[in-house]
């Protein structure tokens, strides 16, 4: 008599890293030739739990070194309280459960929520990890997703059509702390929309399609400038997080020596306590240089791999890439191409970063910033701003845009000649860096404009340092003109769209005489005008009626 094991073969599907291109996990599917097991799956928990402990032993038998993601429907964790065989399963094996991650599949609806919530947490007491799946296709509460605290999301790419969902998804996801992904992703287009969109990692045919071998390379479109433009504080560490080699930290040297010589791409050995903290390092070229030396293997092999290895350098979820570099920077230097631990708020590995993807990372956001700097002021142009402008309209964050020009500039060049000209618009750019609070951009977009993208609380001491001053150029005294508009969360969709609401205020502001500064806000109608006198009726703010004198905001 045949069993649904008999015909059921799985195929994996690689999770990738937009940003280092790396492959971060194997996702295992089933693949029955004959029936629909799925089904099955979905009304029967053991047959589900059964299906879940198959593709682990499967994957062992591939002999992969990478994290796992396993499908579980909601249904199944609510009814079994856990999968205490899929638990068993991973230890035979020799994997660690915080290597592998636990998909919830919908449907959610009559899933007792208690049940369910009370199951997610023992897996992850037992040290799984938790991913929500097929979000936007699915039927999970926001509640629920919340209450979850998944550490990964997963989004249909059916939500790629709505690029507004997919920003404020990634903002839900910081928030719970979670990493966004999107799966079934296609074509490139729907890769740049989920990059645009904060998506950390991804998977779909487009980088490999489900294969009954794990893939050894995917394809990865390369990323555009604007794409890989980073804010000043620099990219955050979860983009370079890479799959760790992880073992106990009761590993002999032997143990660790047939991992390296088995996985040639490993760079080192995370040794972890029973909690998943890492409490060793092992740095592939020392320990094989030991192990290798003469009498090395008789000396080590049956002895704690601890021995060979240091303490673990780490850095939190939330770091940025330069803080991982400081890190790297303390202590001696036959330790810098070591790879840095990446861990959670319980200190739990969740992966480890390579010097090498960072380094190159930082040197391409330099190279382009550089690219993308004026010559005259050396300030960064309007992409670097519109690029900040998104992500803040992305985190739900309110900002002020300002434009600001110098008053009758081609009168200026004229008069007083384009030496003084290049002069007045470089201490321009000097007093707005020098003015510009904590967290704001200047940028110097060409000729005599400038953007400067900052809190609204830094609004009038800005506004006061620029505008009080006494210009001139050539002995010939020049005044300035200054245009805001104030964005709360969702007035505007994008940087285009608060671009299209400062455009009538900077007409309104070059309406009126001497250092002048109107300032609107997005999609309410009217403006104020703060400096400058003789103001006439004009259509300020994003989608504002004709006004009536000076109208206030």
């Amino acid at each position: 008599m045949h069993s649904w094991t008999d015909t059921l073969r799985f195929a994996f599907q690689p999770v990738v890293n937009l940003t280092t291109g790396a492959v971060a996990g194997l996702e295992i599917l089933a693949r029955p030739e004959t029936g629909d097991i799925l089904a099955e799956a979905r009304r029967d928990p053991g047959l589900d739990s059964g299906l879940a402990v198959s593709a682990v032993r499967a994957a062992v038998r591939k002999e992969t070194l990478l994290p796992l993601f396993v499908n579980v429907f909601a249904g199944t964790l609510a009814d079994l309280g856990g999968l205490p065989s899929l638990h068993d399963a991973v230890r035979e094996a020799g994997r660690l459960p915080w290597e592998v991650t636990i998909d919830l599949c919908p449907p959610y609806t009559h899933v007792p929520q208690q049940a369910l919530l009370e199951a997610v947490a023992t897996l992850r007491g037992q040290g799984f990890r938790i991913c929500a799946d097929g979000i936007g296709d699915g039927d999970v509460p926001l509640r629920l997703l919340s209450d979850l605290s998944p550490g990964l999301v997963k989004l249909d790419a059916s939500l790629l059509a709505r690029p507004a969902v997919v920003r404020s998804m990634r903002t839900l996801c910081d928030e719970l702390g979670a990493l966004l992904a999107v799966e079934g992703v296609e074509t490139e287009g729907q890769c740049a929309v989920a990059l645009a969109g904060g998506a950390q990692l991804a998977q779909g045919d487009l980088f490999a399609p489900p294969a009954r071998l794990p893939a050894a390379d995917v394809y990865v479109p390369p990323r555009s400038p604007a794409e890989a433009a980073a804010p000043r504080t620099g990219p955050s560490v979860r983009e370079f997080v890479r799959p760790a080699a992880l073992l106990p930290a009761t590993a002999s040297a032997g143990q660790v020596r047939a991992l390296l010589t088995g996985a040639p791409d490993v760079s080192g050995v995370l040794l972890v306590d029973t909690t998943g903290v890492p409490v060793r390092s092992v740095h592939r070229s020392r320990f094989l240089l030991s192990m290798s030396g003469r009498y090395g293997h008789a000396l080590y092999a049956d002895r704690p791999a601890a021995k060979l290895g240091d303490p673990p350098r780490t850095v939190g979820v939330d770091a940025t890439a330069w803080e991982v570099l400081d890190v790297v920077a303390v202590g001696g230097r036959d330790r810098t191409s070591d790879d840095v631990a990446v861990v959670d708020e319980y200190g739990r590995c969740v992966g480890a970063v390579r010097l090498a993807d960072l380094v190159r990372a930082l040197a391409e956001t330099r190279v382009e910033e550089a690219a993308g700097l004026n010559p005259l002021t050396r300030l960064p142009g309007s992409d670097a701003i519109t690029g900040e402008v998104d992500r803040r309209i992305a985190a739900g964050r309110a900002f002020a845009l300002s434009w600001l020009d110098v008053d009758h500039f081609k009168q200026v060049n004229d008069g007083a000649g384009f030496a003084a000209g290049d002069e007045l618009i470089r201490a321009v750019g000097r007093a707005l860096q020098q003015a510009a609070t904590e967290g704001a951009r200047v940028g110097h977009i060409g000729g005599d404009d400038f953007l400067v993208l900052a809190d609204p609380e830094g609004l009038d001491p800005l506004a006061a340092s620029v505008l009080d001053a006494d210009w001139s150029a050539g002995g010939r005294p020049v005044t300035l003109s200054l245009a805001t508009v104030l964005c709360t969360p969702g007035s505007v969709t994008d940087h285009r769209q608060a671009a299209a609401c400062l455009a009538p205020l900077k007409k309104a502001a070059k309406a009126l005489h001497g250092a002048s500064w109107v300032l609107g806000r997005a999609g309410v109608p009217g403006h104020e005008a703060r400096r400058g006198s003789r103001p006439t009726p004009a259509s300020a703010g994003c989608g504002m009626a004709a006004e009536r004198g000076v109208q206030g905001v």
